[in-house]
């Protein structure tokens, strides 16, 4: 299994990025972390980067259980960290043959071999990232796929409805849903967004969701709370 140890540079500034899974050394210190914290990170010691801001040397994670319901956010010391897996890091790693025909999985393969989404870098979150990057078997055939797609620059809202069409053919084919955000300087925008015309989108960021013109403006600055 293939990981690095370094974080990435994303806007000039060294740091991990949302979507990645981070193996840890140990839990974090919680004064009251839910029972199934434990058990879960002995099986599969990762946490998942999340939005947020953090303290000084420290990274805001989350961690997740069996359950859609077993969530829990934290902060992990960056020292704390063996590796990192990003999304683009595992997108072509290898599946294990006796799980490579669940939908989610099927449809992965084939967004791969249809070209994704062109030149840029791409890979899988949610419970399809998790188990690539750990190996614990927690996609279900009832498991949608989720994608993260890194998109420095400015994207046109033509060529997002060219995406959209390539994994509308592809959750036809493997009938499921397929869920793409991608990641831009001010933070997540949903793809299913980006291609409506409207002036403003709502962005995912550290402080939360706002409403932007353009996630890619240099000076990109919140229009408006979300609500």
């Amino acid at each position: 299994m293939q990981a690095s140890s370094n974080p990435a540079t994303f806007r000039g500034a060294t740091a991990y990025r949302p979507h990645d899974l981070l193996r840890l050394r140990a839990l974090p210190p919680a004064g009251n972390p839910p029972p199934w914290l434990a058990g879960a990170f002995a099986q599969a010691p990762f946490a998942v980067v999340r939005r947020g801001q953090a303290p000084p040397g420290f990274v805001a994670v989350g961690f997740r259980g069996a359950s859609r319901s077993e969530r829990h956010g934290a902060f992990v010391a960056m020292d704390a960290i063996v590796s990192v897996h990003s999304p683009e890091a595992i997108a072509h790693r290898c599946i294990d043959p006796q799980r490579e025909t669940l939908s989610a999985f099927a449809a992965l393969r084939r967004m791969v071999e249809c070209g994704g989404f062109d030149s840029l870098v791409w890979g899988p979150t949610g419970s399809v990232g998790f188990e690539l990057a750990t190996g614990q078997p927690i996609v279900k055939e009832t498991s949608d796929l989720d994608l993260l797609v890194r998109t420095p620059s400015s994207l046109s809202r033509a060529q997002a409805r060219v995406w959209r069409a390539r994994l509308e053919s592809v959750e036809r084919e493997v009938g499921l849903r397929i869920d793409a955000q991608l990641d831009t300087p001010c933070g997540g925008v949903a793809l299913n967004e980006w291609i409506e015309d409207k002036p403003r989108v709502m962005v995912r960021g550290a402080s939360g969701p706002s409403l932007v013109a353009d996630p890619w403006a240099p000076d990109a600055l919140p229009c408006e709370a979300a609500r």
